[in-house]
């Protein structure tokens, strides 16, 4: 990797300084509108009709007692009879009415039979997956078989990170507005202002420079607000047919459960080393889930490319709402499932998992100098060799990531 040299502090002009944030003020006077705060004149609020069922085959749908309570302004049948549900709360019908408590009531006098279908919704146990794992092809690198012949030491064990839910403070949401039937404004809480108009475009069949983006603040993303989504777009469609403003916010129990996670990863794991501690082989059987597409291989061994690799990867499809970004897609899981290995082999060697990870540094590639340095400078500034001591209970231990990977 090249080398880079800062400019003397007097030279910077960013770092080391102080900056203030342009919307500081307004976030810590209170004054600052999300578009959760957003009501424009006539704005309707919309609900969903979602399906209490993982799997299900939608019978028969009855809107006709919800079309005509008082205040209902729109009603929208999104999974029709003969639709197939793939994962619990996901939309059935949509409703626009005057106020939240009017799309609550309507919601509650829609009649839907539903088929109750086979689902699979926990993915901790692979055994139990069935025709629902789906393993990838086995990834080789040098000879793990004579890699764990010569090691000396070797661990094996089973370790796991579950679906993790963003939880925003401000649900996923926005507030739609017609001008005419060919221009919409949208008000969207999202991390990808530039990117939501052409995601209205197709469905909605109107010109992306028909459709106007506004928002100055977000409550909250974390990787999981970068779509219209589906809410969105049936959103959309209800505004148009009341010829309202409608504004749709996600109640937080369809929040967790329909508006993304960060996917699971768990693996089996046996790694070997010499009694000195240098790292000779490494055998994985990972498998993960994102749900219905499963969720694909971490990048295992993380940051450190240990010689004489086996990797068995299975994706695991689960009726559940799909995956989506998380700080560094894949990197914080595959962190776990390397790191925690790796500190349960120093463990065993009886090793300060400070001099094991220093001892096999230059297995991490063109960072190798610069890691060294971060964990040798973070090492003095917690105090690590006062605090560190070998495990009884309470463990402390190492971890480091670096995305993007080299």
């Amino acid at each position: 990797m090249p080398e880079y040299k800062w400019p003397d502090m007097k030279d910077r002009s960013l770092l080391g300084k102080r900056v203030s944030r342009l919307d500081g003020p307004d976030k810590v006077s209170g004054t600052a509108k999300y578009c959760s705060d957003i009501k424009r004149p006539g704005t309707l609020y919309g609900r969903f009709l979602r399906s209490p069922y993982a799997h299900a085959k939608v019978v028969s749908i009855d809107i006709s007692a919800a079309e005509k309570l008082p205040g209902v302004k729109a009603v929208k049948i999104i999974k029709g009879p003969g639709s197939e549900i793939q994962w619990a709360l996901d939309e059935v019908v949509g409703v626009a009415a005057v106020d939240e408590q009017t799309a609550e009531d309507a919601i509650r006098k829609i009649e839907v039979k539903y088929e109750k279908l086979p689902h699979f919704v926990k993915e901790e146990d692979l055994s139990k997956a069935g025709k629902n794992a789906k393993p990838a092809a086995e990834q080789v690198t040098g000879d793990p078989d004579k890699g764990f012949q010569e090691a000396e030491v070797v661990v094996e064990g089973e370790y796991g990170i579950p679906v993790i839910t963003h939880c925003c403070l401000e649900p996923h949401g926005q507030v739609l507005e017609w001008e005419d039937d060919k221009n919409l404004t949208v008000y969207p809480s999202t991390q990808n202002v530039s990117g939501m108009a052409s995601q209205y475009e197709k469905p909605l069949q109107i010109p992306a420079s028909n459709i106007k983006v506004r928002m100055n603040h977000v409550g909250g993303g974390f990787g999981s607000k970068f779509g219209a989504d589906g809410w969105g777009i049936e959103s959309a469609h209800l505004a148009k047919q009341a010829g309202k403003p409608v504004k749709t916010f996600l109640e937080r129990e369809a929040e967790l459960f329909v508006a993304g996670v960060r996917p699971s990863h768990y693996a089996k794991v046996k790694v070997g080393a010499k009694k000195d501690g240098t790292l000779v082989a490494w055998h994985s059987e990972s498998w993960a889930t994102g749900g219905l597409t499963g969720g694909g291989m971490p990048p295992i061994p993380y940051v450190v490319n240990i010689p004489n690799q086996r990797k068995i990867h299975t994706a695991v499809v689960t009726n559940t709402g799909a995956q989506r970004a998380w700080r560094a897609p894949n990197h914080p899981q595959a962190c776990w499932l390397t790191l925690a290995p790796l500190d349960d082999l120093a463990a065993k060697l009886n090793m300060d998992p400070l001099d094991f990870f220093i001892k096999n540094i230059n297995l991490t590639g063109p960072r190798a100098e610069l890691y060294r340095k971060e964990l040798l400078k973070a090492a003095e500034l917690i105090e690590w060799k006062k605090k560190w001591h070998p495990r009884e209970g309470c463990r402390f231990g190492i971890p480091y990531l670096g995305w993007p990977r080299p």
